[in-house]
């Protein structure tokens, strides 16, 4: 059974009460676990150590109609995060003190991109440093890559910009929606509050 995402985006007004300005529906965000685990620490491998905004819970001020679709049986997770903070975050700064287990570096005739560790590249691995071991990259000596059909692979320490890239997808949409309100009612009176179930 899968994880859905749903949530909100809050504006505050001049006399300090926050109100619905959309709906993270609206945006039609994919069931995602990988931007997920980096942005809200939720449905994760053990590769990110350091969510950006994980389980904060709702905000006391939050309006009605958010709160009303925030509580039930099911849903978890739930966390909140202002544009000022979002704009703070340094997409590039390691989510983790280690390489992933999960993901690699990849070089091959195509480019660089990051891809998941396959049983065969543990394999690969495995026969070049381990004895015949399946080895995940945490396990690989510093320095080491491995070399697999024509491909290059190097452990990764991954980055939010890796994951959860902000000009990209739905998730430059949101962006974007929360930075057009923060330019009209300041950063901090911009929030994103999601939840999961």
């Amino acid at each position: 059974m899968g994880t859905d995402m749903d949530g909100a985006i809050e504006s505050r007004s001049a006399d300090g009460r926050w109100q619905m300005e959309f709906d993270l529906l609206d945006f039609r965000p994919p069931r995602d676990y990988v931007a997920w685990d980096c942005l809200f620490g939720v449905r994760g491998t053990g590769d990110v150590e350091r969510p950006l905004f994980p389980g904060r819970g709702l905000p006391d001020d939050i309006s009605e109609p958010v709160r009303e679709h925030a509580h039930g049986d099911h849903q978890h997770s739930h966390t909140h995060l202002t544009w000022a903070e979002v704009c703070a975050v340094d997409w590039d700064e390691p989510l983790a003190s280690r390489p992933a287990w999960y993901w690699t570096h990849c070089s091959d005739p195509e480019g660089e991109h990051l891809v998941r560790v396959t049983p065969t590249l543990r394999e690969a691995a495995g026969k070049v440093y381990g004895g015949g071991l399946h080895l995940a990259p945490p396990e690989w000596p510093p320095g080491a890559e491995v070399h697999l059909n024509g491909a290059v692979y190097r452990p990764v320490v991954l980055t939010a910009r890796m994951l959860a890239p902000p000009d990209e997808g739905c998730w430059a949409e949101v962006w974007s929606a929360m930075r057009d309100l923060a330019a009209e009612r300041g950063d901090e009176h911009v929030r994103l509050i999601v939840w999961f179930g």
